[in-house]
């Protein structure tokens, strides 16, 4: 799943490529039952409503909440995308073919767009410039919605969600406040709830453990000031290395143009198991192990239960 640097680097190339734009048309086809009564726009009947208010208006600005991209249009609509597990938005020149039934959007050009990890687009907004948008889906779980600009930080789908960790506002006092709130919490999993801090995923979580050298099934109860201290550190300076490397293409992300990020190049922790750890003088061997259905990885060495 995308987690905060590959969605602020989806956010960045957005404001680079769309930003006073027009949409001038928007075509899905997403559909089904089992999407019937989702209020997304994979229901068809949402779908046919959102396409009605949203066609016709001028794109004012993109931003980021947590994993979510939210775009911001004239007459106070603001666009909410979640890509979710395997989504990502694409922006270039596509033909649609009429004659296809499956996958019909063919990509011209950027020529990355080409690239196998970028078909199944499921949502295309065309612009005024002839050029478009569009969301590839694989798992089809992305989330599209609109709602009003002045209320959207309030709505459903924001407002449980925790502090920014990149937030100059982010101090550690603050820091520690949020993890006091989950006391007997299993630290990997305090810091992926997206109530407690925003953002952070499996990814950038074993990363940032590793770094600080905090086994992941530590309670942040029992984690020392000192430790406390460094992880805070570690987690603003691998998301910003993340953010830095254009995101982490481990599974199915791409950045707008449809290029690979390359944080996953960097990996000290996540997906290295077996490995021996990287940090210098450490004997220990990257190891992994499943946490509430979700795995962690770590060093069997450095980063020791208390």
């Amino acid at each position: 799943m995308p987690e905060l640097p590959e969605v602020q680097t989806t956010v960045n190339g957005l404001r680079q490529k769309i930003v006073g734009l027009k949409i001038m048309d928007i075509w899905s086809d997403y559909g089904g039952i089992y999407f019937k009564g989702t209020e997304t726009v994979k229901d068809p009947s949402y779908f046919k409503r959102f396409r009605k208010n949203i066609v016709g208006k001028k794109i004012i600005s993109v931003e980021r909440r947590a994993k979510n991209i939210l775009i911001n249009l004239s007459s106070n609509i603001t666009i909410l995308v979640h890509m979710k597990m395997t989504g990502h938005l694409l922006y270039g020149h596509y033909r649609f073919k009429k004659e296809v039934t499956k996958d019909p959007w063919e990509p011209i050009e950027p020529e990355a767009l080409k690239d196998s990890y970028n078909r199944h687009v499921h949502l295309v907004f065309t612009f005024s410039n002839h050029r478009h948008l569009a969301l590839s889906d694989v798992r089809t779980f992305a989330k599209v919605v609109a709602m009003d600009s002045k209320m959207a930080h309030e709505s459903v789908h924001l407002n449980s969600i925790g502090p920014e960790p990149l937030d100059t506002k982010f101090t550690f006092e603050k820091f520690e406040e949020r993890l006091d709130l989950r006391p007997n919490g299993k630290v990997k999993q305090v810091l992926t709830d997206q109530s407690i801090i925003a953002g952070i995923g499996n990814i950038y979580a074993d990363e940032s453990l590793w770094r600080a050298g905090i086994h992941p099934l530590e309670p942040a109860k029992d984690i020392a000031t000192k430790h406390r201290q460094l992880l805070f550190q570690a987690i603003k300076t691998t998301l910003s290395k993340g953010i830095d490397f254009g995101g982490d293409s481990t599974s199915d992300y791409r950045n707008v143009n449809g290029e690979k990020g390359r944080f996953h190049e960097t990996h000290r922790a996540y997906q290295r198991t077996g490995e021996k750890c990287s940090k210098p003088g450490c004997k220990g061997i990257i190891t992994r192990l499943m946490i509430g259905g979700r795995s962690a990885h770590f060093c069997s060495e450095h980063q020791k239960l208390k």
